[in-house]
């Protein structure tokens, strides 16, 4: 029995309590230091995962594709990360639609802070993060160019910056929804790099994932204010309890705080759409220079194609053409009777 407590302690997520509701009782959870010990242990079965997809599905395509080491990293790294998205997508969506939460946008802010999580919000927020987390040791596992470790870093810092706060700020509805808009439009991204990696000639995923991109960049932008901005202010936010598990949901309570947060989810929009723009740009500048450049050289070929050529049906003798015989090439004319 002892070795069972512990055992649940890695599994099960903790901190659950009993929430009085019309209906009779629900079991609801809130977070604490023990989920940390939780998250470790998920972090080792997200390594474990990592190594069955690699093994087992990217490796054996990488022998028949027979890519650079460049494009072998990208492929990899594409890979994994549209196996996690994708699972996560459907995940994300089955919890929002079964919670409730896309068939009334007023659940985002109402009754907040949302101190108690149903089990698979909580579950989905810890095993998010563990694997953002065990994405840390796999730059050494993976063996990454050192050129491409700070992209990396900064990736990894950004999903578990949002990740966590939202959980530590009581968000998790708003986070819920904007994981699943940042993980389609990611999925479809990595999905285009694979097709590429497969065939250089089709490009044609790209530019559904820039529909996509674009859409959810709007979605997100409009949810951030009408949820922080419109939703929350009209919300009378708890005070500081530590006992219900309540340690920061009091700072939205401060109208400072609230626009510093829409200024900086602002302006981090705005610096994601431009390096967006910034892509487009320089890809439709490289397909218009490479039509072009096959344009010239058909043009080029076609000219050589059609270019009279010269051919003598004798050989030179005295500035005369003479036929191979000898005799003139003219014909002669018949005189007549």
């Amino acid at each position: 029995q002892v070795t069972a407590k512990t055992a649940f302690l890695f599994i099960l997520p903790q901190y659950n309590v009993s929430v009085p509701t019309a209906d009779g009782e629900l079991v609801q959870y809130h977070y604490g230091l023990k989920d940390l010990v939780t998250i470790l242990f998920y972090i080792f079965i997200a390594i474990v995962l990592h190594a069955v997809v690699q093994e087992y599905i990217l490796d054996k395509i990488n022998r028949r594709l027979h890519l650079s080491k460049v494009k072998h990293s990208k492929f990899n790294e594409s890979g994994q990360l549209v196996a996690f998205h994708l699972t996560s997508v459907i995940w994300c969506l089955y919890v929002v639609v079964t919670e409730g939460y896309i068939s009334n946008p007023r659940s985002l802010w109402e009754n907040y802070p949302h101190v108690y999580l149903p089990y698979q919000v909580k579950f989905f927020y810890l095993c998010q993060l563990a694997y953002w987390l065990h994405a840390l040791p796999e730059l050494y596992f993976q063996k990454v160019r050192k050129e491409e470790i700070p992209r990396q870093l900064r990736c990894i810092a950004l999903y578990l910056l949002h990740i966590a706060g939202a959980y530590l700020l009581n968000l998790t509805r708003l986070g819920l929804i904007l994981l699943l808009l940042q993980y389609l439009a990611e999925f479809f991204f990595h999905m285009a790099r694979l097709v590429y990696f497969t065939d250089e000639n089709n490009e044609k995923l790209f530019n559904v994932w820039a529909v996509v991109f674009v859409v959810t960049r709007l979605f997100t932008l409009t949810l951030y204010i009408l949820v922080i901005g419109f939703g929350l202010p009209r919300v009378e936010s708890q005070a500081l309890d530590p006992e219900r598990g309540n340690l920061f949901s009091f700072l939205f309570n401060n109208i400072l705080f609230r626009m510093s947060v829409l200024l900086l989810v602002c302006l981090f929009q705005a610096s994601v759409m431009w390096r967006f723009i910034h892509f487009q740009l320089r890809r439709w500048r490289e397909y218009w220079h490479e039509q072009s450049s096959r344009k010239r050289a058909a043009a080029a070929g076609t000219k050589q194609q059609t270019k009279p050529l010269k051919r003598d049906s004798g050989y030179h003798e005295n500035g005369v053409v003479k036929a191979e015989n000898g005799t003139s090439p003219r014909t002669k004319k018949l005189k007549s009777p």
